[in-house]
């Protein structure tokens, strides 16, 4: 019997610096022990300093590599970066509709760590009423939720009610990060809307620059848990401790001169 890989699918921006996007996305993917596949919608002239550009690819292509990649090799898992336009988010959404894979993990890509927009405005609310109910989990950082509910987050306090208002009346579960506030102690928070449960994941901030791709490493690798076929909540987990385990292992690198890249390799190399 021939053995199987279990398959990611990443669905997102070419970053040429290395730290996030597509290039994140399957270094990810690879330290968590899946096969990577992508698909790129667009590509980004960016650095650990800013974006410069954005360079669409033309959607019906988009679609024709999704295509290509789930009626050849399939996925077991799917993670969704940044879609820049209304009408690439409604093409994804088409084309994935056509294909049973439950795993879908979509981080809602807005900012850029630079702090840099990604995503043009008529495209959020395409974002809210069409992808975000159709996937499994959502992971927005505090700026992404603050757009996606229309107020300011203040503290971490508020989180747990949060969550639960972001997952669109259950449909779908959410794991809001608090990296953006200031407390010392890091305290995400998971919805799980298949049981109504919040989970918060406690960690120590860790004081650092080199976060560059850091949402694209988290949703990566919940994607890659999922793909291995753990039950949602440990999945989480599971993406936590490896996120947590490659900031800290980045901390003493440097690359470029803005935010480096976290460290996705840590467990593999000396």
């Amino acid at each position: 019997m021939k053995k199987h890989y279990k398959i990611a699918l990443s669905i997102a921006g070419s970053d040429p610096s290395g730290g996030a996007g597509i290039q994140a996305d399957l270094k990810t993917f690879s330290a968590c022990g899946c096969y990577g596949a992508t698909v790129i919608v667009a590509v980004v002239d960016e650095n650990t300093i800013g974006v410069t550009d954005v360079h669409p690819i033309p959607v019906p292509f988009v679609s024709g590599q999704i295509k290509s990649v789930l009626d050849d090799i399939g996925a077991d898992a799917i993670k969704i970066g940044m879609l820049h336009s209304s009408e690439l988010i409604l093409s994804v959404k088409e084309t994935l509709s056509k294909y049973d894979i439950k795993n879908i993990v979509l981080d809602p890509v807005m900012v850029a760590t630079s702090g840099d927009k990604l995503l043009q405005d008529e495209a959020i609310e395409t974002l809210k009423n069409e992808l975000i109910p159709f996937v499994r989990v959502i992971t927005p950082n505090i700026p992404e939720a603050e757009i996606l509910l229309g107020k300011k987050i203040h503290s971490q306090n508020e989180l747990p009610a949060i969550v639960k208002d972001l997952s669109f009346g259950g449909k779908v579960s959410v794991l809001l990060k608090a990296g953006h506030l200031t407390e010392e102690e890091l305290i995400d928070v998971f919805y799980n809307a298949e049981t109504d449960e919040v989970i918060k994941l406690i960690s120590r901030r860790i004081h650092t620059k080199n976060t560059h791709g850091t949402g694209c490493t988290f949703s990566s690798a919940i994607a890659a848990f999922l793909a291995h076929g753990l039950p949602l909540n440990d999945a989480i987990r599971h993406a936590k401790d490896y996120m947590n385990k490659a900031i800290i292992a980045g901390v003493e690198y440097e690359i470029g001169k803005g935010h480096g890249p976290v460290h996705h390799f840590f467990k593999y190399w000396e």
